[in-house]
């Protein structure tokens, strides 16, 4: 997990100094010290893993690792609900994993759920009850932001090289594929096809017959033929696999006297045909395969084998690092102020053609007025955050139409690929900028977790009243207003002189009480004397 220390721009964001690409004013976690502990965790749909490090020098330190097999993704039914068995396993693994994180400061703490707990008919509910036994958030993330960060454990676990490599990570529900140089990925897939799901599909009670297997290889095949001829094109000078199901592979491969870590395309079809000979997983005889990885072995060498043909490997390597290490990484980034979130707003800013000086004009005040509320509102940095991301991009829609920008805008912000956001916030940032003007939405607010809705609320509640004092799109210069809580309410003291040289903001800040009581804030206006 030691970084190359000759890489000095490890995290560089590319985020250049146009007014959407600067650093979101953060003051939850502080800077990272020297022997600081962080940890992550990754609810996969196959294991949950647990992972503690110290950050030592520039280099991460593993002081514990904790796995334990669930099969999340075979309690998921048809109808996307999880049965209560697997539920409960997942629940009291997540305790366990509570105990051992109680020595780490929150703050540095990331947890993730990946393609199963996105499949879910009902997600909220269960991430609810799993908050409450782990005791931490934890974050959906979309397939290709799990390429990502599992594209940042595999290239930081690996020797520094500026040649293209090609990573694939045959998880529980889902095969991520990705390709790049250095630490950043250029193309990312996330194909509906893992070991569980897989064995469940096509091999269930653990039948193995030719018929399966070809029938497998066909559908698989299918689904990476989507992609597979862009990859071939770019070409790769390495190719390495990663995470529980390859390295189980490899396993079994250096059992049949392949290279340690690698697995090759003979190796494939020799543990096929056993387990064609044996007719079943329980059967099988494989050297080197564990116990817990046998229900779903050989969906995940078919996978791997549908690999090798689509993509033209004939062997590859298996990496330690995983989406774990990856997460600690992405933790390690932002913590020096190398957000990848930054370069993914600041992109489909540039490219939805923002007016960078009037979104930095109404971040600057938003922020002010945060800072005038946030002591009475209870709103941290991560709220902050949210409204400073809100802001750098609530006129994404002006591209496609005036009348109702927020609509697109939210549209665009739910719906695309950001590199460093959940699916969470992407939601939170869509609810804001879509409730940033005319009248709010509250249907939106009530789809998000309860312990959301106020403080996304009191948020959009800002962002409003800052758009509205820069509707002008000129320098506002200071403020001489006002602004404090009062009660549930937040109330705006306005100057007489500055109300007379102002009647069309007076006028839509009146218009403003209304709008807001859909929000559930209540705005006060006291027009003073002086």
């Amino acid at each position: 997990m030691a970084p190359d220390r000759g890489d000095r721009s490890r995290f560089d964001s590319r985020s250049g100094h146009n007014a959407v690409n600067r650093r979101v004013p953060d003051r939850g976690a502080p800077a990272l010290r020297k022997g600081d502990l962080l940890a992550s965790v990754d609810l996969g749909s196959n294991s949950f893993r647990l992972l503690v490090a110290r950050w030592e020098g520039g280099e991460l330190r593993p002081v514990d690792r904790l796995r334990e097999v669930i099969r999340l993704a075979a309690g998921l039914g048809p109808d996307g609900g999880l049965d209560a068995k697997k539920r409960k396993e997942a629940l009291d693994c997540l305790a366990r994993f509570g105990q051992r994180l109680s020595s780490v400061p929150a703050c540095r703490v990331r947890a993730v759920a990946t393609n199963t707990v996105r499949q879910m008919r009902a997600p909220l509910r269960f991430l609810k009850a799993a908050e409450h036994a782990l005791g931490h958030v934890i974050e959906v993330v979309s397939g290709r932001e799990e390429g990502r960060l599992i594209w940042l454990g595999v290239t930081h676990a690996l020797p520094r090289s500026d040649q293209r490599r090609l990573v694939i990570d045959i998880g529980g529900g889902s095969t991520e594929i990705i390709m790049g140089q250095g630490f950043e990925p250029e193309l990312t897939e996330s194909v509906q096809a893992g070991c569980v799901a897989s064995s469940l599909r096509f091999f269930p009670n653990g039948r193995i017959t030719a018929k399966r297997w070809q029938r497998a290889r066909e559908e698989l095949g299918v689904l990476m033929q989507q992609f597979a001829a862009e990859y071939r094109e770019r070409r790769w000078s390495e190719a390495w696999g990663t995470s529980g199901t390859m390295q189980a592979i490899a396993s079994i491969a250096a059992g049949m006297g392949d290279p340690a870590n690698s697995i090759t395309r003979k190796s494939l079809g020799r543990m096929r045909d056993a387990l064609l000979r044996a007719g079943s997983a329980r059967a099988v005889v494989l050297p080197g395969l564990a116990g817990d990885r046998r229900p779903s072995i050989a969906a995940g060498i078919a996978i791997a084998e549908v690999l090798f043909d689509a993509l033209g490997l004939d062997q590859i390597g298996v990496s330690e690092g995983a989406l774990r290490e990856g997460l600690l990484w992405d933790m390690i980034g932002r913590a020096s102020g190398h957000d990848p979130r930054v370069a993914s707003l600041g992109g489909l800013a540039r490219r939805c053609g923002i007016d960078a000086a009037q979104a930095q004009r109404v971040e600057a005040r938003a922020l002010a007025l945060f800072d005038k509320v946030a002591s009475d509102w209870r709103l941290d940095g991560r709220t902050r955050g949210w409204l400073a991301w809100s802001a750098r991009v609530h006129e994404l829609g002006m591209s496609i139409s005036h009348s109702h920008h927020q609509r697109h805008a939210s549209y665009i912000l739910l719906h695309s690929d950001l590199a460093g956001f959940s699916t969470l916030d992407q939601q939170v940032l869509a609810t804001i900028v879509r409730n940033h003007r005319r009248k709010p939405a509250p249907e939106l607010l009530e789809a998000l977790p309860a312990r959301m809705r106020v403080p996304v609320a009191r948020v959009t509640c800002l962002l409003r009243l800052a758009v509205l004092l820069c509707r002008t799109r000129e320098e506002p210069g200071a403020s001489p207003l006002r602004v404090f809580v009062r009660g549930k309410g937040i109330h705006v003291c306005i100057p007489v002189s500055w109300r007379r040289s102002r009647p069309l903001t007076v006028a839509d800040l009146r218009t403003e009480k209304n709008m807001l009581q859909g929000l559930g804030v209540r705005l006060e206006l006291d027009f003073a004397r002086r």
